[in-house]
């Protein structure tokens, strides 16, 4: 998911099963490391709920079916066992300032628009080294070899820097390969997807699946009535407040946790793209307004449900199913 600098003024789905996406992530280890394991441990005690059918619902997903997927979680509600499945069902745009972001435990709250270099950097500083090297090597080649070849090494670099210049997206899977490198990696990843997951949940929108996978982070959220909607450019103020609330979960997560937020672009632009298919056309500033309070709201719902939010980044990084993700969100204390 991602957004252009129109959303943010200090700071846009495919068939639903619209990608939530960010794009790269993981977390330092120490403390935060130990609590993820703790969280396995407990999620992992009790992966069978006594009395509870879940076959209904295993079916719809197996078949990506939403509506099916929407009435067996109201079915589960309705019997005492799915509480938290949309718990948050009303959602309202108003006006949000930074200062509310920081005071929320956003960090840098005005530079969550900035696109993260982290992995270009990364990527471009190793061709240029490694080219670099082999270079001087090639130079001790005997005779025209050791005045061609070096030329040729060269030359590598030069071509990246070209193509990162006129297509960045042919780097891309390349670019996105070295946020594996980062110790954060994973965790961050986990942590990033697991908000769109758990968000997308407490606002009542059934996820279809999801992937940690390097360069192929997401959560498929599906909804037909959504669908309708995204693609005939209808959606409704409310509808969008809700779809926004889902698509800066990611970013909210990240900034609750780390000073730079790496997974934003994606997040972003899958916002900018629901701004894009509204009925109403926002200006400037109301996209701006729309982003921030899109992220103070996904962040306090995650600050609320922190230990939930825990439990099921643990349960997610285990590539556990969909109805493991959610028997985690409902038995999570």
């Amino acid at each position: 998911m991602s957004v252009t600098a129109t959303c943010i003024a200090s700071l846009s789905i495919a068939k639903p099963q619209f990608s939530v996406h960010e794009f790269s992530n993981n977390i330092n280890t120490n403390k935060s490391f130990q609590n993820t394991r703790k969280w396995q441990i407990n999620s992992s005690s009790s992966p069978a709920v006594p009395g509870v059918d879940f076959n209904a619902l295993e079916s719809a997903l197996a078949k990506k079916d939403s509506d099916a997927v929407k009435e067996a979680l109201n079915e589960l509600n309705e019997v005492g066992w799915a509480k938290r499945w949309s718990s948050q069902p009303y959602v309202s745009c108003r006006t949000t300032s930074l200062r509310e972001l920081t005071t929320l435990g956003i960090k840098n709250a005005e530079n969550l628009a900035i696109p993260s270099v982290r992995n270009d950097a990364a990527f471009l500083f190793t061709v240029v080294g490694t080219t670099g090297f082999l270079g001087v090597l090639a130079g001790q080649l005997p005779g025209d070899w050791g005045f061609f070849v070096p030329y040729l090494i060269g030359s590598i670099s030069l071509v990246v820097l070209a193509v990162g210049s006129i297509s960045p997206g042919l780097l891309q899977a390349a670019t996105g390969a070295f946020s594996s490198f980062f110790p954060d990696y994973q965790e961050r990843s986990a942590r990033h997807e697991a908000a769109h997951f758990l968000v997308a949940y407490l606002l009542g929108l059934p996820i279809l699946g999801y992937s940690l996978d390097i360069g192929k982070e997401h959560v498929n959220l599906i909804d037909e009535k959504l669908e309708k909607l995204i693609y005939s450019g209808q959606l409704d103020a409310k509808e969008l407040d809700r779809l926004a609330v889902i698509a800066m979960a990611g970013l909210a997560a990240e900034g609750l946790t780390y000073d730079k937020v790496v997974g934003q672009s994606a997040d972003l632009f899958t916002l900018q793209r629901f701004i894009n298919r509204s009925k109403s056309k926002l200006s400037r500033e109301q996209q701006q307004n729309l982003t921030r309070w899109a992220v103070l709201f996904a962040g306090s719902l995650l600050k609320n449900n922190k230990s939930i939010h825990e439990a099921l980044m643990a349960t997610m990084s285990k590539k556990a199913t969909v109805v493991e993700c959610i028997k985690t969100i409902e038995m999570a204390a």
